[in-house]
């Protein structure tokens, strides 16, 4: 038996601890609007800075939001 390509639940629980704070942090940057060129920089450092990039997303990125505007027309 070859058990080299299965998934056990120590791998669930690392991907589940690294990809759903990435998809929930890629959600709100898409979201939300920020100043300039920040949301493409926002984005690449979620994508290729892993759990890393998320942390530093939700630590520093949150707070450069633009406050919403509401548009009543």
């Amino acid at each position: 038996m070859n058990y080299f390509l299965t998934i056990g639940p120590s791998q669930i629980i690392l991907i589940l601890l690294v990809f759903i704070p990435t998809i929930i942090a890629l959600i709100d940057i898409l979201k939300n609007e920020f100043s300039g060129n920040n949301k493409i920089v926002w984005i690449l450092v979620v994508l290729l800075g892993n759990l890393l990039g998320t942390l530093l997303y939700f630590i520093i990125g949150r707070k450069q939001k633009l406050p919403a505007t509401n548009k009543t027309s």
